[in-house]
């Protein structure tokens, strides 16, 4: 009878612990102790261990390491008795020491990046930057009040899904998104929006950020390298565009929309725009305007259509989205970013036939699905009505404190002219000032206020002016960020 060379036992026998991959082999006979101090305190001052850790139970990383619980013990109150850990109770063994720095090592041909943040060209990280420096008052454009989000109503989806949901779905599912929610969007997209879909006709995405770069493969793979985009437009839109390798030529906006004889004259194959509330200026694509742009796109043309923030309005009847009239012709995206949040990093994409196969492959290749817990969780949200709910009490909230920008735009800016006030999240003011919008918006962050120069979203040469935000701000911030720049206009102009 065959027996293996190997005594079944060693299987069990411990092989070291993942805690800092200690290894008692490499501990010199009689020694233990000492070597598991030494480098514990190593792991401390280096910053492996940062002060507030906790460090494993004894028994725990006893048996891992296959020592007596004595050892590790002993290690512990060396280490307690020299100060870098403290002892807490049933809240376990605690680190209290910090590490001292390194001092910085400069490379010697490296220089501090020199360019401004309010550059009248910002750089592809210019938001990282932005939302990271410090402000009291932050009134940047496009964030919706995040601290309204539906915590009860998402906690109930979440424990209803989890009680639903099979071990089967929790693996790897179709790229395509989950098939409840892209059930529940036709029916959300067919009520809100007048779009007539199918379950396997809507693309599940990482928000509209990843929806225009999956575009922008399918597009440079059917050899299309230009996307005109509406000017003034977004400046972020315009940083995937270009990161995804596509031209965009500006086409000018005016009080009626993107301007389709100006589109035409760029030979663009396709046009990105934001037919129900144009960013940044608020119009509206007028009837005729909408009528031209579809003509256009009849002829061979392709629309993307960017409905980020539709379901925000206050003073003006819905307007149903161009997917809905020409859904062969229009690639349309959405998001639930400025809905609920963007930390969900959910959206989708409504394709005309032609591009679907070009977009689920680009989907599968990047990160083979969106994430399918939250999907079912935002799936039962809207199945449920509480999408909806929470939706009419976002309106009432925003509607207020649009008001209250407004008024205190009257008060501190009463020179300006204000755009977009309908809809939206935000109010773009142009300025018959003579001032640099960046060079405002710069000195309003130095006193505590965050804005967007309506320059930054500028291809084109146009009046100065600010992208105000007022969404997520409580109507004493607004109030206040708008004074501290109607007096920074006031010294500007003097």
């Amino acid at each position: 009878m065959n027996r293996s060379n190997h005594d079944p036992s060693d299987r069990s026998k411990p092989v070291g612990a993942d805690f800092l991959h200690l290894d008692p082999a490499h501990a010199p006979p009689g020694h233990t102790t000492d070597w598991l101090t030494d480098r514990l305190r190593t792991a401390i001052t280096h910053g492996d261990l940062p002060r507030g850790s906790r460090l494993p139970p004894t028994r725990t990383l006893a048996t891992d390491l296959g020592v007596s619980r004595g050892v590790v013990t002993e290690a512990y109150r060396r280490l307690a008795e020299d100060g870098h850990v403290r002892g807490h109770g049933r809240a376990g063994t605690i680190v209290m020491a910090t590490m001292t720095p390194p001092p910085a090592r400069t490379h010697p041909h490296t220089r501090p990046d020199p360019s401004p943040l309010f550059s009248p060209h910002p750089r592809p990280d210019v938001f990282d930057r932005l939302r990271q420096a410090r402000a009291r008052i932050d009134l940047s454009p496009g964030v919706p009040d995040l601290a309204a989000f539906p915590r009860a109503a998402w906690l109930r989806a979440e424990r209803a899904v989890l009680t639903d949901t099979s071990a089967s779905a929790l693996g790897y599912g179709d790229p395509r998104g989950t098939p409840q929610l892209r059930t529940a969007l036709t029916h959300w997209l067919a009520r809100t929006r007048g779009i007539r879909t199918r379950p396997e006709d809507v693309l599940i995405v990482s928000g509209t950020a990843q929806a225009l770069g999956l575009i922008g493969a399918a597009l440079r793979h059917q050899h299309i390298d230009t996307v005109a985009v509406e000017d003034p437009g977004s400046l972020g839109v315009r940083h995937h565009l270009d990161h995804a390798g596509l031209r965009t030529p500006p086409v000018p906006v005016d009080e009626d929309g993107v301007s389709v004889d100006a589109l035409r004259a760029t030979g663009a194959e396709a046009v990105l725009a934001t037919p129900a509330h144009q960013f940044p200026t608020g119009v509206v694509l007028g009837g005729r305007r909408r009528r031209d742009l579809i003509r256009w796109a009849m002829e061979g043309g392709l629309v993307i259509e960017d409905d980020y923030d539709a379901e925000h309005r206050y003073d003006r009847h819905p307007v149903p989205a161009l997917a809905s009239v020409a859904p062969d012709r229009v690639c349309y995206a959405g998001s639930v970013s400025k809905l609920l949040a963007p930390a969900l990093r959910l959206g989708w994409i409504v394709a005309p036939p032609r591009w679907r196969p070009a977009l689920v492959e680009a989907k599968r290749f990047n990160d083979l699905g969106s994430a399918t817990l939250p999907q079912l969780v935002l799936a039962h949200l809207m199945a449920s009505g509480d999408l909806e709910r929470h939706l009419r009490t976002l309106r009432g909230r925003h509607r207020r404190r649009r008001d209250t920008m407004i008024d205190a735009l009257r008060t501190h800016l009463p020179g300006a002219r204000v755009h977009g006030a309908a809809a939206g999240l935000h109010l773009t003011v142009t300025l018959e000032a003579p001032v640099t919008d960046t060079d405002l918006a710069a000195a309003a962050l130095e006193r505590g206020v965050k804005a967007h120069p309506l320059t930054w979203h500028r291809q084109r040469p146009g009046p100065p002016g600010l992208v105000l935000g007022y969404a997520g701000r409580t109507d004493t911030d607004i109030r206040e960020g708008v004074a501290v720049v109607g007096a920074l206009l006031d010294q500007h102009t003097r």
